[in-house]
């Protein structure tokens, strides 16, 4: 395609999106629904970009994000010859020269590419994934177009809340970026892997290396049963229960242990076979390092244990602090929050929920978690609705407190009561093991300006009152005695002119801190008189 080409084709581009723009009155503002509907007119492109964003709750509003996890994910499949012509031109050859058979009829299409079933030549079965064309060089223009889009809004004074759309928009290109290398996804598939390779109950699909690309992903096609089909499962004779337990504790393992999870692992990408759980479509994975880890697992045990200092600890060693914080009132608020939770089992708490509402009061005080954080929260939430359909009596957060407190537990029906005694002796042992590095802790939030000493006054005004007349008296004795001293240096000197043999300025400096010294006698002395 041409420059001359480009420009018509980004033109056109913009005048429908502007068209898309002006039928849904975005000069009256931008609601959830509303920016949901603006999506889902502007085209495949733009719904996988809304899918994203509802990841985000760090950079989006809670609002916003739950509308967009509601776009829809169908998009019209590619005609089969335009399949083909993908595969050719990524391999090179024929496609019949690696496949002795490729199912015409797709059997899902989103909008980055489709999936079609199809037989290799030594027989075996697999799954073919293929990449739109020209669905890169689609979403690069779109993008640039948006924000253009972004720059009007801002000439125009559109409310569109607090929103930062182009930062937004930028990380979300970048996740697009990074789903449309297949490579990438075939990479992840087999990390995925080799981090399960002990655990029994777990399996993700196996990668035909040699006919991946970038733009065509090749993998065993899985003949299970998706997890929320529950009559087949009955039928089959799985306890949903066990199974529930496995999901949700290899998804604690992914973020716990690995740093490394599912980030979009609704019941379409959940499958039963042969007695194991199977992950599909990596594409979209969040990470957490080691150090946010460590971080994730005092949040858990701070949270199921009621442990408002320690939350509030962990929150003040990110290194995420945008400005000075208020500390009584971030107390005041975790108290708050914990208090809601209060009188609630773990069987009754959900780590979803409980991280959105961290997020809130961490926004409220300009601290924000890490990204990968924020991800995980999204996913958690994803998981606990699975588990809800598929097995209700499975809570996520208590198989989570349990893993990162190694206490796991043998009998699946054991009593609430153990579960607390066990996480209470675990968090007696580690507060005494942890003093030194909590007193560590402390000099770094002290070197960082965030360690302050809270004193709560009752009928505070009198003591603020004779706090500032102190700090009077303490800064004038300072200025007296300063002239006093200053005054004296200059008469070791042979400065001129002198009266009485004493250089005029020494009595200057003299005079000045005599009157301050007798104004500061004079109002101690009057005091005295009045308290007589």
């Amino acid at each position: 395609m041409t420059q001359t080409e480009v420009k018509l084709s980004s033109a056109a581009r913009l005048k429908e999106m502007v068209t898309v723009l002006k039928r849904h009155g975005i000069i009256h503002g931008v609601s959830p629904a509303k920016l949901k509907f603006i999506l889902e007119d502007l085209g495949p492109t733009y719904v996988k970009l809304g899918q994203i964003m509802s990841m985000r709750t760090d950079m989006l509003p809670k609002s916003y994000c739950n509308e967009l996890a509601e776009l829809r994910t169908d998009v019209k499949p590619m005609i089969y010859e335009e399949v083909l012509q993908v595969i050719a031109s990524e391999y090179g050859f024929a496609p019949e020269e690696a496949f002795q058979e490729i199912d015409p009829v797709c059997i899902g299409s989103a909008s980055i590419a489709q999936v079609h079933k199809a037989v290799l030549k030594n027989g075996k079965v697999v799954v073919l994934k293929v990449q739109r064309p020209g669905i890169y060089q689609t979403m690069e223009r779109d993008i640039q177009l948006l924000k253009k889009a972004i720059s009007l809004i801002k000439v125009l004074n559109i409310n569109v809340g607090d929103i930062d759309f182009r930062m937004f928009i930028d990380e979300m290109w970048a996740t697009a970026q990074q789903e449309m290398n297949f490579i990438a996804e075939a990479n992840y598939i087999k990390e995925f892997t080799d981090l399960n390779t002990g655990v029994k109950y777990i399996a993700f699909p196996l990668i035909e290396r040699q006919l991946c690309t970038p733009r065509v992903l090749v993998m065993e096609y899985i003949d299970g049963v998706q997890i929320d089909d529950l009559d087949k499962l009955h039928a089959l004779g799985y306890d949903l229960n066990e199974i529930g337990i496995k999901l949700a504790e290899n998804y604690v393992k992914q973020i716990v242990d690995d740093g490394l999870f599912h980030a979009d692992p609704h019941p379409g990408n959940i499958f039963i076979r042969d007695g194991k759980i199977v992950w599909l479509d990596l594409g979209m994975v969040g990470k957490i390092n080691n150090h946010d880890r460590l971080l994730l697992k005092k949040i858990i045990l701070a949270i199921v244990q009621h442990d408002i200092e320690g939350l509030k600890e962990v929150f003040l060693l990110l290194d995420t602090i945008k400005g000075r914080v208020n500390h009584t009132r971030l107390y005041e608020d975790i108290e708050s929050l914990l208090e809601r939770y209060g009188d609630l089992d773990l069987s009754e708490l959900h780590f979803g929920q409980i991280m959105e509402e961290v997020k809130e009061v961490l926004n409220f005080h300009q601290i924000s978690l890490p990204t990968g954080f924020t991800i995980l929260g999204r996913g958690v939430i994803t998981i606990e609705g699975v588990l809800a359909v598929c097995c209700p009596k499975v809570n996520f957060i208590q198989i989570m407190a349990n893993h990162v407190s190694g206490k796991f537990l043998s009998e699946l029906d054991a009593r609430q009561e153990l579960v607390s005694a066990g996480l209470s002796l675990y968090g007696f042992t580690k507060n005494s093991l942890e003093l030194p590095v909590q007193f560590a802790n402390i000099l770094k939030m002290a070197m960082r300006g965030q360690a302050k000493i809270n004193i709560d006054l009752s009928s505070a005004d009198e003591p603020v009152r004779q706090a500032d007349m102190i700090m009077d008296k303490l800064v004038l004795s300072i200025l007296s005695a300063a002239f006093l001293i200053g005054a004296s240096l200059v008469c070791m000197t042979s400065i001129t002119p002198r009266l009485l043999g004493i250089p005029v300025i020494s009595l200057i400096g003299y005079l000045i801190a005599l009157l301050m010294a007798g104004w500061l006698m004079a109002k101690i002395f009057f005091k005295r008189l009045k308290k007589k």
